[in-house]
């Protein structure tokens, strides 16, 4: 499975109504229902906000909903795009301004289809790998020599504040977490301790 990283966007017109499709990263079916609720809010002014979503690192977790439009013509096409792109933890939603032509069955299954297809080519995703959360503090002199060990290991979401010492968070996958800590301790001479918890 592969996991969203980022919002985005993409927008049709068919008939002269709007179709705005919009892609979120979301942990848990909790956590997208109230983006859902967030949406449905911006969007007070549509006709209908149709959405699917999938959570969990195993997809386990699924929903959709065609807000009002004929059954199986709006929610079922964006969920088995969603499904087709091997995406999780992602809530698509698909806004629908009405443009005052009737699209039809098939043109409605059409059109949600097609603004899904729209925003999942866009989207930015990775495969599903453990992560932990990693933490550490060190002095300025020494995190110069501690950066260079970066380059061995997959890490992301680095964050550097350079106050009195330099404190550092961030990711690493979590079958290096353990060579990450040592070889932490082993250049700082037991100066510097890895702290590191795991992603929820």
């Amino acid at each position: 499975m592969k996991v969203l990283l980022a919002y985005c966007t993409a927008e049709t017109k068919v008939k002269n109504s709007r179709f705005i499709a919009e892609a979120f990263p979301v942990r848990t079916a909790e956590e997208a229902r109230a983006k859902l609720a967030a949406q449905k809010e911006k969007y007070a002014d549509a006709r209908h906000v149709v959405h699917a979503f999938f959570a969990g690192t195993k997809a386990e977790h699924s929903g959709l909903s065609d807000d009002g439009e004929p059954s199986g013509t709006a929610g079922r096409p964006v969920f088995e795009v969603l499904k087709g792109s091997g995406i999780t933890n992602i809530l698509l939603t698909v806004t629908r301004y009405f443009g005052g032509t009737l699209l039809g069955t098939g043109g409605l299954v059409k059109a949600y289809q097609d603004a899904a297809k729209q925003v999942i080519a866009v989207a930015q995703a990775e495969e599903y790998v453990e992560k932990d959360r990693f933490s550490f503090t060190a002095d300025y002199a020494l995190y110069t020599q501690l950066k260079h060990l970066y380059s061995r290991y997959h890490i992301s979401s680095l964050e550097e504040n350079y106050a009195s010492a330099v404190e550092v968070r961030g990711h690493i996958h979590a079958d290096e977490s353990e060579g990450f800590k040592a070889d932490i301790y082993s250049t700082s001479k037991g100066k510097t301790i890895v702290e590191v918890t795991q992603c929820i």
